[in-house]
């Protein structure tokens, strides 16, 4: 019998369930760390955004958003509401539209 008969079926993903897989909340954050002092605040600005970017965008890619032509403002802001993020700025959609891009 090949051995890849006795393996068991791994279950649903989301590119092969037949419906949507439901969102997956995190279980526990991470514990939070202070940013490094002495910085200009440009750079506290454009850290907080990418990582709030990077959240709205494995949100998306979990809600079976995967192209960034789907990921409308609209979406990336009711995206935010479901997560519980504050609703980001065009900056904020536009970089999440980009990250999404380069991941592929």
């Amino acid at each position: 019998m090949p051995a890849a008969a006795l393996k068991p079926k791994p279950l649903p993903t989301q590119s092969t369930a037949k419906r949507p897989v439901q969102l997956d909340l995190p279980y526990a954050p991470v514990a939070k760390r202070p940013l490094p002092p002495g910085r200009p605040r440009e750079w506290y600005v454009t850290h907080n955004r990418r990582l709030k970017a990077m959240r709205l965008a494995i949100a998306l890619l979990d809600s079976g958003v995967y192209v960034p032509n789907q990921a409308r403002n609209e979406t990336i802001r009711s995206t935010a509401a479901r997560i519980g993020v504050h609703p980001p700025s065009d900056t904020t959609c536009h970089m999440v539209r980009a990250l999404m891009r380069y991941s592929r």
